[in-house]
C-alpha cells in the first residue's frame, strides 16, 4: 500500500472515530516533542560553534578575531538565506503575528528548519542577537504544518501555532509557565476553557523533554544571597521606571535603525552592518553572541565583575573602581546598534536575549551606582545580583509589552521565586512607563500601523481578519453628471438598488444620487430634460478607501448611520459599495470559522 493511500485511509478513520478537540490535544503533544528537539538542536549548534571559535581566546588584552568572526558568520547566514532559503526569515514573532492576522495560519514548511540553521551560524559566530525568536518561528511552523498534516479545522490552526510558540519558549528556556503566558501576552491568542489545555500540554511536554536532554538545572546560575526587604520597594519601583526608559530607547532605536537598513541594497547592508558589529564587539566583547555568560557573571554572587573586561582593550584598567560601570554603560547604549546591525547585515536572530542582556546590565548598573555613590549612606544596600535579575524582567516586560512573561520567565530561568513580588513590581512599572510612549510592542508596532494586528478584544480581532476587497458589492448602476433626469429614470428602471454612484469619464467617484432625493420629480416627464444629474447629486456621508482598517470602516458606519458607503482606491477611482448588512454577515462567518467557543 502506498504512503498516500495509507494517509488517506488514516484521514477517513480520523474523521469517523476521533473528535476534533481530541485530535488537537494529540497534535499539541506532538508539537511539544518536536519543539523541544528543535530547541535542543539549536542550542547545541550555537554552543558547538562558539566553543570551536573562542575556546583558545586569551583573556588579557584585545582579541582581534572579534573583528573577523561576526563578519564571517553574517556573510554565511546571509548568503544561505538569500540563495538557499530565498525567503525572509527574520523577525520571527512578527511573522507569526502576521500569519495569524491573515487568517491563513499558514507558515511555510522550510521555517521548521531554516531559522535553526541561519540563527545558529549567526549567533555562534558572534552575532549580537538571540536564538529565541528563531525557535519561536520554528515552533509555530511546526504547529502550523502538523495541524495541516492532520487536517485540523481552520479555527484550531491558530491555536496550534500558539502551541508551537509556547513549546519553543518552554523548550529553550525550560519554562512551561512562561511559554503559556508568552502566547497570551505577545501573540495575543484568545483564551477559552479549552484552549488553555493544548497550550499546557505542549508547554509541559516541551519542558519535560528539555529537562531530559539538557539537564534539570535552571538556565542561569542565580545566587539568592539576600532576602527581599520591604524598605527596598521604592528603589524597585525606580528600577522599573529606569527599565521602562531603557526599553523605550531600545524599541525606538531598533525601529529607526531597521528603517535605515531597509533603504540599502543587500551588499550595502552587509558592509555597513558587519563593520558596525565587528567594531562594537572588538571594543565591547560582552556584545559577542547572546551574552548569557555576562548574565551568569552578574547574577551568580561571586562579585568578580572585572572578568567582563577580559579580551577587551579596557582590560588594563580593570583595577579602577568605576571602570566596570563606564564599560557596562557603553554596552548598555551600544547593544541596540549591535543587534540591529546583526539582523540588518543579513544575520538571523531575535530580541529575547538582547532584552535579557540589557535588563541584567541595567539592573546591575542601577544598584552598583547607588551602592558606591555618595548617596549610599541614605540608601539601603541594594544587592547587585538581585537587581540585575529584576532588571531582566523589567526590560523584557517593557520591550515585549508583556509583564507576566517578564515575571515568570525570569523566575523560571533562575529559580528566583523568592523575588516574585519585586519581579512583578519592576515588570509592571516598566510596562506602565513604555505603554505611555509606545502603545504596541516592538513585535506588533508595524502590523498595528497597517491595521493587521489581532488583539484580545474579539470584536476588533474579527474585524482585523476581514478584508475590504471581499466585501465590495459592484451591482450598483453608475451614472454620469451630464445625464438628464429622463436618462436617470431609465437607469432606475433597470436597477434593484436605491443608490447610484456618479462617475466622470475616468471612472472617478464624484458623488451619489439617492432615489429618495428625486422621488418628487422623477414622475414628472416635463422635467426630464430640464434637470441634469449634476444638479441633484450629493456627497455621501463618508467614503471608504481601499486599505483602511476594518475598524475604521465600522467607525464610519457608526458615525454616519449609513447602510451603504462607496469604496474608492487611492486615485479616487470608484470600485463599488460596502453595505453594513454584508459586513454583519461576513462577521458572523469569520467568528464561527476562526474563534473557538467555550
Amino acid at each position: 500500500m502506498s504512503l498516500k493511500k495509507l494517509y488517506n485511509n488514516f484521514l477517513v478513520w480520523k474523521t469517523q472515530n476521533i473528535k476534533e478537540k481530541q485530535m488537537v490535544l494529540f497534535v499539541s503533544f506532538l508539537i511539544g516533542i518536536f519543539t523541544a528537539l528543535a530547541a535542543f538542536i539549536l542550542k547545541s549548534l550555537i554552543h558547538i560553534i562558539q566553543h570551536i571559535l573562542t575556546s583558545n581566546f586569551l583573556t588579557e588584552g584585545a582579541n582581534y578575531m572579534y573583528l573577523v568572526f561576526p563578519v564571517l558568520g553574517i556573510l554565511i547566514a546571509g548568503l544561505y538565506v538569500k540563495y538557499v532559503v530565498r525567503d525572509d526569515i527574520s523577525h520571527g514573532v512578527t511573522k507569526i503575528l502576521y500569519a495569524i492576522s491573515q487568517r491563513k495560519s499558514f507558515i511555510k514548511i522550510h521555517n521548521m528548519y531554516t531559522s535553526i540553521v541561519a540563527s545558529s551560524v549567526t549567533i555562534g559566530f558572534g552575532g549580537s542577537v538571540g536564538a529565541e525568536a528563531p525557535i519561536v518561528l520554528t515552533g509555530s511552523a511546526i504547529g502550523s504544518n502538523l495541524g495541516r498534516f492532520f487536517k485540523v479545522e481552520q479555527k484550531y490552526l491558530m491555536l496550534l501555532i500558539g502551541c508551537g510558540a509556547a513549546g519553543a519558549i518552554a523548550g529553550i528556556f525550560k519554562a512551561p509557565i512562561a511559554g503559556l503566558v508568552f502566547v497570551v501576552e505577545v501573540l495575543m491568542l484568545d483564551l477559552t476553557t479549552f484552549t488553555v489545555l493544548p497550550l499546557l500540554v505542549t508547554s509541559v511536554t516541551a519542558a519535560t523533554l528539555s529537562y531530559l536532554t539538557m539537564g534539570t538545572k535552571a538556565m542561569f546560575n542565580y545566587a539568592h544571597t539576600d532576602a527581599f526587604l520591604f524598605e527596598r520597594i521604592p528603589y524597585v519601583i525606580l528600577l522599573g521606571i529606569f527599565c521602562g526608559l531603557v526599553s523605550l530607547y531600545f524599541t525606538r532605536a531598533m525601529d529607526w535603525f531597521e528603517t535605515q537598513f531597509r533603504k540599502l541594497t543587500y551588499w550595502q547592508k552587509f558592509g555597513i552592518g558587519a563593520s558596525i558589529l565587528s567594531i562594537l564587539i572588538f571594543l565591547l566583547p560582552p556584545l559577542y553572541g547572546e551574552g548569557y555568560d555576562t548574565i551568569n557573571l552578574l547574577i551568580n554572587g561571586h562579585k568578580d565583575y572585572n572578568e567582563l573586561l577580559n579580551n577587551s582593550a579596557f582590560f588594563q584598567f580593570k583595577d579602577y573602581r568605576w571602570t566596570i560601570i563606564i564599560f557596562l554603560g557603553g554596552v548598555l547604549l551600544m547593544k541596540v546598534f549591535a543587534s540591529s546591525a546583526t539582523n540588518g547585515a543579513g544575520g538571523t536572530g531575535g530580541i529575547f536575549a538582547p532584552s535579557l542582556f540589557l535588563g541584567c546590565i541595567a539592573g546591575f548598573v542601577f544598584a552598583f551606582t547607588l551602592n558606591n555613590s555618595t548617596l549610599s549612606e541614605y540608601v539601603p544596600l541594594l544587592p547587585e545580583e538581585n537587581f540585575a535579575l529584576m532588571g531582566m524582567a523589567g526590560v523584557m516586560a517593557g520591550v515585549m509589552h508583556a509583564p507576566l512573561t517578564g515575571t515568570f520567565l525570569i523566575a523560571e530561568l533562575t529559580g528566583g521565586y523568592e523575588l516574585l513580588l519585586p519581579l512583578m513590581i519592576v515588570s509592571i512599572s516598566s510596562y506602565v512607563v513604555i505603554k505611555f510612549f509606545e502603545p504596541h510592542s516592538i513585535y506588533s508596532m508595524r502590523l498595528a500601523k497597517r491595521g493587521e494586528l489581532i488583539t484580545h478584544q474579539k470584536d476588533k480581532a474579527v474585524l482585523t481578519l476581514m478584508e475590504i476587497e471581499k466585501l465590495i458589492e459592484t451591482n450598483f448602476q453608475a451614472i454620469h453628471p451630464d445625464m438628464t433626469l429622463g436618462d436617470m429614470v431609465k437607469v432606475i428602471s433597470r436597477s434593484s438598488r436605491n443608490v447610484f454612484p456618479v462617475l466622470d469619464d475616468k471612472n472617478r467617484f464624484l458623488g451619489i444620487v439617492l432615489i429618495d432625493n428625486i422621488r418628487n420629480i422623477m414622475f414628472r416627464p416635463e422635467l426630464y430634460n430640464r434637470f441634469k444629474v449634476s444638479r441633484f447629486m450629493t456627497s455621501p456621508p463618508a467614503v471608504i478607501v481601499v486599505g483602511m482598517p476594518m475598524e475604521a470602516v465600522m467607525k464610519s458606519f457608526d458615525e454616519t448611520k449609513a447602510w451603504n458607503l462607496p469604496v474608492i482606491d487611492e486615485n479616487d477611482v470608484y470600485l463599488g459599495f460596502i453595505s453594513k448588512s454584508n459586513i454583519l454577515d461576513v462577521y458572523r462567518g469569520v467568528l464561527a470559522e476562526n474563534f473557538i467557543e467555550e
